[in-house]
Order: structure tokens, then sequence, then C-alpha cells
């Protein structure tokens, strides 16, 4: 199993709109480097839920339920989308500012490609921002 995270603004779709729908397709990025990000995801990879812009915080764990298809908003047939369904929200959120003060977290990608909305997780991060959250 493979880990990610995946960014989100809450006031476009937030976590409780994933809890609601019991499982979305996750559309509409447009970054070659995020796009090879969902190639790489499979049925089963866990994916950490991050609210951007408003709040800065992982909140929750999502699992991908299908690996990465084609995109129909992408015209130009080059971008993929993969479907999630929720898992589990966080005991606490981890904010970003608390990742970026944990020295075990500086080579995150979410502190170091800050902008990427699909990035890869290493166990040790995936492990060390459970610990973080309280959660098991």
């Amino acid at each position: 199993m493979a880990y990610w995270l995946l960014k989100s603004e809450p006031s476009v779709y937030p976590w409780s709109q994933l809890v609601k729908d019991k499982r979305t397709h996750w559309n509409g990025v447009r970054n070659h480097q995020a796009a090879l990000n969902l190639k790489a995801m499979k049925p089963g990879d866990r994916c950490f839920f991050y609210h951007s812009n408003e709040g800065k915080e992982i909140v929750a764990i999502a699992e991908v339920a299908k690996a990465a298809y084609p995109d129909p908003s992408d015209e130009t047939g080059r971008f993929v989308m993969v479907d999630i369904k929720p898992v589990q929200p966080l005991a606490a959120p981890v904010t970003l500012a608390a990742i970026k003060a944990e020295p075990k977290l500086k080579d995150f990608g979410l502190v170091r490609q800050s902008r990427l909305s699909v990035v890869p997780v290493t166990d040790l991060q995936w492990a060390h921002i459970l610990k973080m959250s309280g959660t098991r």
C-alpha cells in the first residue's frame, strides 16, 4: 500500500461532503507531476485529506477506490482522475504550521512542493502525522 495527500479547498469540496457522498472522483488535476501521482495510485492506497487555503490542515483519511482513468473534464485527453472513499477523520487535525515545525517532516512534499495538489507520503511521514494527530 502507498500513501498520498490530496488537497481540497473546504469551500469547494470539504471532508464532510466526501463523508456524505460516500465516494467521489478526484478530477480537475492539471499539473503534470500531480497527474503522475494520480496515475501511480492503486485501489487500497490511503490518502490524507488536506483542507487547503482555508484551515490548512490534514483532517482525515480517504482510500483510493478506483485506479486512474481518463478525466472527462479534460478536453486534451492527457489527464486522469481516481475515485476515493472516506475512511475516518483524524482524532485531531494536523496543521500546516505543525508540519512545518516538525524536523522529521522537513522533506514532506506538502512542505517542499506546496503548490502540488497530489503529494506522495512516505511510510515514516504517514506514521508520524498519525502520531501527531493522536489517530491509531
